[in-house]
């Protein structure tokens, strides 16, 4: 969850919105695909590192392909439906619904008996300019929320944990994959896990072999501080995750970032650091990422509304604690093993131009990454919420996904994505973080913003980049 540091209405007439056609979205059917063949009835009991996203809103992420002129679309659509059964039998708890535990009034499980599955929406967008609106949907600029949202399913009633939409785009020259979680259900290293499974059983005579299956067994995660009880206690509610209050003309748009910049940053945050007399933070490509983001994101803001109310800002972004547990747990678990880390910087020095921003931003990611992999076994994890809560006030931003997700070789056997958003996060306000599309060691990060705050943004971005090369 996030705060947008700059989700105020613009004034009229400013950055107004890239000019962006609407789309015609016309669902043609709806079915259920069950496990096949189905498991019997099973229970598995929330662990407390699922329980804290039991309110939070869903995770959206859709992926966009482009077809070629003589694909059989219907029979890629089949394909899809007939091969998702198979993905969903490895997965099934995500068939499954999410519900209290009969006789309990705080107990929650995901419950899966046989009959139950993932609803899978085949759609068709209706529009003459094909090639306009594949291109408005597959680029890094600006594009209305309103209009990519269409093109990802809402959640089924009563407890739903996925959901699938495939869109044929206009004259079906491309298709989007629309997928839908609960997080409760799983983090997303799981969900992208059963992605990359069904792509591969999608892929007729795939060379490469399948993932390996999911481990699925919630007892795995002890809980002796019984943090179950005091994260129920504390959860926030949907409303309090839900910070961002989208308008109508909210905006998402894409910033990248090549292995020649990620060093760059690195070089500066080095370079910083000997002109300061200090040791250097531990850069890697993704704490660089981190922090060149959130020093523009500060800049953008300060740019907007000047010196900054509080002395300090933050920077929340999960961290992934499978092999730090006690004992580690598989890889492949399927559930929730995250924990968020804090980064806090004064707000006087992330928002400086250059290098000085730069080091202080890098220098507080790392630093937090260090302590939540010393807080996950111990008593801190109990004041996760507490901490969230004071940090509201100040705005705070947060981070979605993960290069390590490898989302870009999502192939269904029709090539890999022209491009992946996660959509959710502009009704959260974190940033999106994936692999660069061209495989080549960079990474993107997806921002929504209303019209006035992602004009501000672009420029201290684009300002920010420009001086990285100057610097040479």
């Amino acid at each position: 969850m996030a705060v947008s540091p700059d989700q105020q209405q613009p004034p009229a007439g400013v950055g107004s919105p890239l000019p962006s056609p609407r789309l015609r979205v016309r669902v043609r059917d709806t079915t259920l695909v069950p496990p096949s063949p189905s498991p019997p009835e099973t229970s598995l009991p929330l662990t407390f590192l699922d329980i804290f996203w039991l309110h939070s809103p869903p995770v959206e992420r859709l992926f966009i392909y482009r077809l070629a002129p003589d694909a059989d679309v219907d029979a890629i659509i089949s394909r899809l439906r007939d091969s998702l059964h198979q993905a969903v039998r490895a997965f099934y708890p995500l068939a499954g619904r999410l519900r209290l535990t009969p006789g309990t009034s705080d107990r929650y499980e995901l419950h899966y008996r046989p009959g139950d599955a993932v609803t899978f929406t085949v759609a068709e967008c209706d529009d003459d300019d094909a090639d306009a609106h594949f291109d408005a949907l597959a680029t890094d600029e600006p594009r209305e929320v309103a209009k990519i949202a269409t093109l990802v399913p809402p959640l089924p009633e009563r407890g739903g944990l996925f959901a699938v939409q495939a869109t044929l785009l206009p004259a079906r020259r491309g298709l989007s994959i629309g997928v839908t979680v609960h997080h409760a259900a799983c983090d997303g290293s799981g969900s992208t896990h059963f992605l990359h499974t069904w792509a591969v059983a999608c892929r007729a005579g795939a060379e490469a072999p399948p993932p390996p299956p999911p481990v699925i067994d919630r007892s795995l995660i002890a809980d002796p501080r019984r943090m179950y009880d005091v994260f129920i206690q504390g959860a926030p509610s949907t409303e309090e995750y839900e910070f961002v209050k989208m308008s109508a003309d909210q905006l998402f748009a894409t910033f990248a970032l090549s292995k020649d910049e990620l060093k760059r940053i690195k070089d500066a945050v080095a370079e910083e650091a000997a002109r300061r007399g200090v040791a250097p933070p531990r850069c890697s490509s993704l704490v660089a990422t981190f922090g060149f983001v959130w020093s523009c994101y500060q800049q953008a803001k300060e740019a907007s509304s000047g010196a900054g109310e509080f002395p300090m800002t933050c920077m929340a972004f999960p961290v992934d604690h499978r092999s730090r547990m006690e004992p580690p747990l598989p890889d492949k678990y399927l559930g929730n093993c995250v924990g968020p880390a804090f980064a806090l910087a004064p707000t006087g020095e992330l928002a400086q131009a250059g290098a000085g921003g730069f080091f202080s931003a890098c220098a507080a990611v790392a630093s937090s990454i260090d302590e939540a992999v010393r807080d996950i076994e111990t008593s801190n994890v109990e004041v996760w919420f507490d901490r969230i809560r004071d940090l509201i006030p100040m705005g705070f931003l947060t981070v979605a996904g993960s290069p390590r997700f490898r989302v870009y070789d999502m192939d269904f056997g029709f090539g890999r994505p022209a491009k992946v958003d996660v959509v959710s996060v502009a009704r959260t306000g974190a940033v999106a973080v994936a692999e660069s599309w061209d495989g080549n060691g960079g990474i993107e990060v997806g921002v929504s913003l209303q019209p006035a705050a992602m004009k501000r943004y672009r420029k201290c971005f684009a300002d920010a980049i420009a001086w990285l090369h100057q610097r040479t």
